[in-house]
Formats: C-alpha cells, structure tokens, sequence
C-alpha cells in the first residue's frame, strides 16, 4: 500500500535534510580523518624535503619558508626569544606487524632579537650567528642539509623506508606565563608535518 502524500513528503524532506548535513560535513569529518603529513600545515611551507644516500648512510634535507603571525612577531620583537624545532623518524616497513623505529633525531632553532643593536641572533646547539633581518633569521633556522639519519648497516636495499617530519614553533620552551595565556595556541600554532617514503637503493 503508498504511504499516505503527507506522509511521502515528510519523509523526502528528511533525506533531503540529511543529504544536505552529510554534503556539509563530509569535508570537516574527511580532514579529521587526514593524517598530519595532510593536515597540519600553518605558517610554514615546505619548499625541500628529500633523503639521499652515500657511503655514509641515508640522509635528510629541507628547506622551510616559515611566515610569522603578527602576534608571534610582536612578541618576538618585544624580547621574547622564540624557538622551531625539526623532528625526523626513520621507519622501516613490516608486513607482520607495526613498522619499526630505526632513528629518531631532533634539532632545535633559538630565535632571539636585540634591541640595542638592532640584531637577530640564531642559535643551533653551541654556536649563534647574528643578521640583520628577521627574514635572514628566519631562514638561517629552517634549513638544514646533510642530516644524519643512518648509518650504511642500518638501512637495508630492500626493504621500505619512510620519514615522519615535522617542523614547528615550539611553544613550550616559552616563558611560563605566556605559556599559560595561549590557551589552545591560536597563532602560534605554527608548523608542518609530512610522510615521505625513502626510495629504495642501493
């Protein structure tokens, strides 16, 4: 027996209602679903990320164009040192079970102006360099080349190897009370990540 035309029209009204909410939501839920590599990207564009192989084993470049909120600038030129960090973990690739970690490495940028003289300090482990530009500075820390990832037994010819990278301001090593005032980061929340897959050597 037909449903009743009242009835028949209600319920075109409601899959069409749904229709409409999945067709809405449909590209909130498939971004959630992205992984990082997809995902996070804020501030910062990856304009190099490559390995490469050599009698020293396997190694990681990149270069990064890192454009600063004007919150984070602002800070930056009130004193308030800032700091990026680059993480890269090698992966080997297994059928049977999760892949397995082969190296975990990190580095760590300091970027600091002053004021008196007007300069940018860049700082990597023990050794700081001075320009004259916030975009000089900027560049000085994100970049880098000849990143050690492996050495030559590490890495086996046949087998598949990807790099998780990330590349972010890290805002934990701010001062403790600016910590607390980012709440869920807004502009600060700058950074990237990527999955790239190592081709296979020799």
């Amino acid at each position: 027996m037909p449903a009743p035309p009242v009835r028949r029209h209600i319920t075109q009204g409601l899959l069409s209602a749904l229709l409409w909410c999945c067709l809405c939501l449909a590209p909130g839920l498939l971004l959630g679903l992205l992984p990082a590599s997809a995902a996070q990207a804020q501030g910062v564009e990856l304009a190099t990320l490559k390995t490469s192989r050599g009698e020293g084993g396997l190694n990681l470049e990149f270069v990064a164009r890192v454009t600063l909120p004007k919150a984070v600038e602002d800070a930056l030129r009130s004193g308030v040192p800032i700091y990026f960090v680059a993480e890269a973990q090698l992966l080997r690739g297994r059928w049977y079970w999760l892949d397995e970690r082969v190296s975990r490495l990190s580095r760590s940028w300091r970027v600091a102006y002053q004021p008196l003289t007007g300069a940018w300090r860049v700082g990597l482990g023990g050794l700081n360099q001075s320009y004259t530009s916030l975009a000089d500075a900027l560049t000085a820390a994100s970049s880098s080349s000849g990143w050690h990832l492996a050495d030559p037994g590490q890495i086996d010819n046949d087998k598949a190897y990807t790099v998780e990278f990330s590349y972010r301001l890290d805002t934990t090593q701010l001062p403790g009370p600016m910590q607390l005032g980012l709440g869920g980061q807004g502009e600060w929340a700058v950074g990237i990540a990527r999955v790239l897959k190592v081709p296979l050597g020799p």
